[in-house]
């Protein structure tokens, strides 16, 4: 596990970037999701074999750190779910701020896993 800034409290430490910890701690903090993870996995593994580039385990490598660090933070996981359940709101300002949101969200957590 790596060290990281404060961002109050956390479920779980940051994992390192290999399949093994991702893995062990998506167990942990959204158990839900490991079927999803083991088939993009498997999916990115043979687009690296067919296209011989790490290209596609990079990107899997990424996206997945990307989602446990917000399920692993509260107060990130709060706002993506809420910005989640609005992004079809009937009103369209509300729907756009929605947006907005999500893609903050995504930002600041990829932004974290790639310090």
């Amino acid at each position: 596990m790596s060290t990281q800034p404060d961002h109050g409290h956390e479920l779980i430490p940051r994992p390192e970037h290999t399949p093994d910890a991702l893995r062990a701690a998506l167990a942990v903090v959204d158990p839900g999701r490991l079927d999803e993870m083991q088939a993009q996995k498997d999916e990115a593994f043979a687009k690296a074999v067919e296209w011989q580039s790490l290209s596609p385990v990079r990107s899997w490598v990424l996206v997945w750190a990307r989602d446990i660090e917000i399920a692993r933070r509260p107060d990130l996981a709060v706002r993506y779910a809420r910005a989640q359940s609005r992004l079809e709101h009937e009103d369209p300002a509300t729907a756009r701020e929605a947006l907005r949101e999500l893609s903050s969200v995504l930002d600041e957590a990829m932004n974290a896993v790639r310090e």
